[in-house]
């Protein structure tokens, strides 16, 4: 079900028609549009969160359509900018194609994801995010912690940002343990809030050894907890998790290994930044372990002396002593894995 909430940061009240209004150095609301529900732990909360904060931040009314599913968004997208909304954040990949669209049509500056080449001064400006040196990481982190020397990747699909945190944690099982095993699964080519998917497909990854399965996948991730907490390893042990973009840590029953945490809020903190400078669409936005918008969560379930190792291996990230270098070719990313589940 759409719902639409507005979150009111500033004295200021929007009134009439502003389509195409907003000027240089004007930045009265922004709007985030969001596939499902900010109740997710992940993709969805942390857009919506981020986008909160960031207008709170910079003083600025903050709209929130969420919901709306992965269709055409062109009415919605409509509707927030005739109330005025200084920036649309169309915050899914299947909203890539309307939201230029509409900036187009309406002269209201659009931003969206997994088209780093749609760039457009003033109108759009993509944020193609990438959490691979956290999920470089959480391989690292795997491969010291799996029992059965099995680890595996679950994903939703394959845009850019998992196919950029897939290949950096392969790469960081191997650097650790070349001999680990790595299973790679696709529930679909787009089956995001697929729960009923995400637990049949980890649930046979667990099946082929796997003792960690490092899951990306928005609602379908919770399908993937729901595997892991009910299906047991080869051993007869626990099966952990690592999720990422979000902190399941309030719903985790105790098979939570890890996340690579994502901080939006100081992205769309910068496209504000742009919008008053008249910079908007001019350049790409990026996070990363040196500010800590990508962070690796310490769970109870990670022993103090791995942690310690973890920790160390982030400094060397940092410093460039280990490159870590995205890798969004789906074809590349499978050429890493050990196994690719059919």
């Amino acid at each position: 079900m759409l719902k639409i909430l507005k979150s009111s940061v500033s004295a200021a009240i929007l009134g009439g028609v502003l389509l195409g209004s907003a000027l240089a150095g004007e930045v009265k609301s922004i709007a985030i549009l969001t596939p499902e529900e900010g109740t997710d732990y992940g993709w969805n909360q942390q857009g919506i969160d981020a986008a909160k904060a960031a207008g709170k931040a910079a003083g600025v009314e903050v709209v929130v359509a969420q919901g709306l599913g992965y269709g055409d968004v062109r009415p919605t997208l409509r509707e927030l900018a005739s109330d005025g909304a200084s920036l649309l954040i169309a915050h899914a990949s299947g909203y890539n194609t309307s939201g230029p669209e509409i900036a187009k049509e309406l002269k209201v500056p659009v931003a969206i994801v997994d088209t780093p080449s749609g760039l457009e001064k003033g109108l759009v400006a993509d944020y193609t995010l990438s959490g691979h040196q956290g999920a470089y990481l959480a391989g690292r982190l795997a491969a010291k912690m799996s029992r059965s020397k099995s680890v595996g990747i679950v994903v939703s699909g394959e845009p850019p940002s998992w196919n950029s945190q897939s290949a950096a944690f392969a790469q960081g099982v191997k650097a650790e343990n070349p001999d680990v095993k790595i299973t790679y699964a696709v529930i679909g080519p787009a089956a995001y809030s697929d729960a009923a998917g995400g637990k049949r497909v980890t649930e046979s990854v667990i099946a082929s050894g796997a003792d960690i399965i490092f899951g990306q996948g928005n609602g379908s991730s919770f399908g993937m907890l729901q595997a892991v907490e009910t299906t047991k390893a080869a051993d007869g042990g626990k099966v952990y998790f690592i999720d990422v973009i979000g902190d399941k840590t309030p719903i985790d029953k105790g098979f939570l290994l890890s996340s690579v945490v994502w901080n939006i809020e100081p992205v769309y903190a910068a496209m504000i930044d742009d919008l008053k400078a008249d910079t908007f669409g001019t350049k790409s936005y990026s996070i990363g372990l040196k500010d800590d918008s990508v962070k690796l969560l310490k769970t109870a379930a990670i022993p103090d002396n791995i942690w310690t190792e973890i920790q160390a291996l982030r400094d060397d990230v940092i410093s460039g002593k280990i490159p870590v270098e995205p890798v969004y070719d789906a074809a590349a990313v499978r050429a890493l894995m050990t196994s690719v589940a059919q």
